[in-house]
């Protein structure tokens, strides 16, 4: 029954992802019907129009084999030996140095939303 469950959660949530096609031929938008998909299940999880329930164990079940879809990349940068002999040596710290900023700005804006909500919070209790 488990398996079941998963299996019709993985088909709710890529109905989604082909209602977002629909839209984006449609309505010819510049979007990707995925991310329009997307932003469509991020707005009935928002509206409470849909219960993150329904999804989860299927949402789980993909997340646990996303890895597997960066193999191929790997594999395909690997081709590319020749573009890194020359100054491929000056990617490695820029990948640190961008990595590091993103994790920065991240922390930091996440920072002040929870202060942010923190003080309309206090403000509610008064």
């Amino acid at each position: 029954m488990k398996y079941i469950k998963i299996v019709l959660q993985i088909i709710v949530l890529y109905s989604f992802v082909l209602l977002g096609n629909w839209l984006q031929d449609l309505l010819h938008l510049p979007l990707t019907g995925s991310i329009i998909g997307l932003l469509l299940l991020l707005a009935a999880l928002s509206l409470k129009l849909f219960r993150l329930e329904w999804i989860e164990s299927g949402s789980y079940f993909l997340l646990s084999y996303l890895p597997l879809y960066f193999i191929p990349a790997t594999v395909g940068v690997m081709e590319y030996g020749h573009v890194f002999t020359g100054k491929g040596f000056l990617l490695i710290p820029i990948t640190m140095i961008s990595t590091f900023l993103t994790m920065w700005i991240s922390s930091y804006t996440s920072q002040a939303l929870a202060k942010k909500s923190a003080g309309k919070g206090e403000a509610s209790c008064k």
